[in-house]
């Protein structure tokens, strides 16, 4: 007891226990409220993200939304803008999280003190990895060579086609054999079209499409003499050129062909795709790249690339750089972008004939049998990695999404593992390498839904959300050149109204129909009664009596 009344006696419990007796608010509202801040006190909310995570997916500074002569002056743009900054914020922070789950990482060969990474050789990489990635490195000694190469999109499958009529598709990763046919005539390129199930082979006279099973499906006779062929996967277009100058472009989707003329630049032996834009670049004797739409008969944009003939040709798959050689033994990196001078000039030992980017940004420079491997031009121009094949490289490319160069050589084909190639996370609604045959026809359909129309292939893709609207200046031009024109006098014929519905214009066309027939009626009836006998009868008696000088006589009261 006596402690008790120490404690009523103290002012603070007091108060404390007059606030809990008699709240301000409910009991309910009360209760909430408190276990609120409990809340709050034990989960403070989202963890911090770090400053570097949120500037690596920085977009830039945002638009200024207040209302200035600078910024937006209309209150219902600046609504809209500032919901799109939302969103945007919303996704760098969102891109900066997730970055936690992409458990892989993308690792290059580190030297020693003392040591070069061009040193190490396939075997010792072989020997220092996993069993599976060890796995991914063979050989293949085929004698229909010289032969040329093509993975799928998704990186899975491989396609090989040797000159002397070799083909041969299938999973190079489970080593499983789709088809393998020998076409009984030269074969001069291969490529995937949208899924894995078909593929086209660019053979001596027409290209031919055949499917997994190696069954022909189609002999495409509109594309003959081909060198080269490209396939853009989201317009569904089959490029090819041949050796007479001529550039088509085949919609598989439905079977047509979209556009084909001839470039008047001879034998187009060097052709590429620009991922970006889906422009074509060819590469030509003088020197010359040119970039080709099939909306244009004229090339959309050339550079002077070499002072001799183009070799070899590659553009990055980000469709920022662009990759060229010719025989001086000079490589040459660009901007696409800006179509300027160049960024980075290479001399090799010899002349490079094949070029290839991986997806980190590697450039595989093949140099007669030897292939070397370039990290980095603007830290240092040294060779990244070098290998030695025992007959000279004719194709070579890098796999998506696996750190492997596949090289094709006139006796065979090589898989040779090249670290920190490939990108490590693959998006699986883009590429899925794990694709069931389920989710194949899911993608496959998906693909046609969005497939993109040939119209939109131009050099700058940004250019078709833009909004084409004149200048002030051209508006002021404008303005200022019809003040100075005279007025001419136009005739302008009366539009004929429609009439819709029971009042307005209807009623009035309804009412001058009814004054109309009235006065045709009044009409008829007068011209009647002018040739009634009567009527006759008095016109010809006036006749008589009158003579016909009778006008001229003076009148008379």
């Amino acid at each position: 007891m006596p402690n008790t009344a120490k404690a009523i006696m103290n002012p603070e419990e007091i108060v404390t226990l007059v606030d809990i007796k008699k709240p301000k608010w409910g009991r309910r509202q009360h209760d909430e409220k408190s276990s609120r801040l409990e809340r709050k006190i034990k989960y403070p909310g989202k963890a911090p993200i770090p400053k570097e995570k949120l500037a690596k997916y920085n977009r830039g500074p945002g638009i200024n939304l207040k209302p200035t002569r600078t910024g937006v002056r209309t209150k219902i743009h600046r609504i809209r803008l500032k919901k799109k900054e939302r969103a945007i914020k919303y996704s760098t922070e969102q891109s900066a999280r997730s970055e936690l789950l992409l458990t892989e990482a993308p690792g290059f060969l580190e030297p020693d003190i003392g040591e070069t990474t061009t040193q190490f050789t396939q075997r010792q990489i072989a020997d220092n990895v996993d069993i599976t990635s060890a796995a991914k490195h063979f050989n293949l000694d085929l004698n229909f060579g010289p032969y040329h190469l093509r993975y799928s999109r998704n990186g899975r499958h491989l396609l090989l086609g040797g000159k002397l009529g070799h083909v041969a598709a299938f999973d190079w990763i489970t080593k499983k054999l789709a088809c393998e046919l020998n076409v009984m005539e030269s074969v001069h390129d291969v490529a995937w079209l949208h899924v894995e199930t078909m593929f086209a082979v660019a053979q001596k006279e027409w290209v031919y499409i055949y499917d997994h099973q190696g069954i022909e499906l189609h002999c495409l006779k509109n594309m003959n003499s081909v060198t080269r062929l490209e396939f853009l996967p989201y317009h569904f277009l089959l490029a090819s050129a041949s050796k007479q100058g001529y550039l088509t472009w085949l919609d598989v989707s439905i079977g047509k062909i979209i556009s084909k003329f001839n470039t008047k630049l001879g034998n187009l032996s060097v052709m590429t795709q620009n991922p970006s834009n889906a422009l074509l670049c060819i590469g030509h004797a003088k020197g010359v790249v040119s970039m080709w739409s099939p909306n244009s008969q004229e090339p959309v944009a050339k550079m002077l690339c070499h002072k001799q003939a183009v070799s070899a040709c590659t553009i990055h798959p980000n469709g920022t750089y662009m990759a060229t050689s010719c025989p001086d033994r000079s490589i040459k990196v660009w901007d696409v972008r800006q179509l300027s001078g160049p960024l980075h000039n290479l001399i090799v030992s010899s002349p490079a004939q094949e070029l290839s980017y991986s997806q980190k940004g590697l450039l595989a420079v093949a140099t007669g049998n030897v292939v070397e491997v370039y990290r980095d031009f603007q830290e240092s121009k040294k060779a990244y990695l070098r290998h030695r094949s025992s007959w000279p490289v004719t194709s070579q490319q890098f796999c998506p999404y696996e750190d492997i160069l596949g090289i094709a050589t006139a006796k065979g084909f090589q898989s040779l593992l090249i670290p920190g190639s490939a990108e490590a996370n693959f998006d699986a609604l883009e590429n899925n390498p794990f694709q069931t045959k389920n989710q194949r026809r899911e993608a496959e359909v998906k693909a046609l839904l969005e497939k993109i129309q040939p119209e939109f292939i131009t050099l700058n893709p940004s250019a078709v959300a833009e909004v084409d609207l004149p200048t002030m200046k051209d508006k002021f031009e404008a303005k200022k050149k019809l003040l100075h024109l005279k007025p001419k006098k136009i005739d302008f014929e009366p539009r004929k109204t429609k009439a819709k519905g029971k009042g307005g214009t209807a009623k009035i066309i309804k009412t001058k129909k009814i004054l109309n027939d009235l006065s045709r009626r009044e009409t008829v009836k007068l011209m009647q009664e002018d040739q009634s006998p009567r009527n006759t009868e008095k016109k010809s008696l006036q006749g008589r009596t009158g003579g016909v000088l009778d006008r001229f006589l003076p009148k008379t009261k």
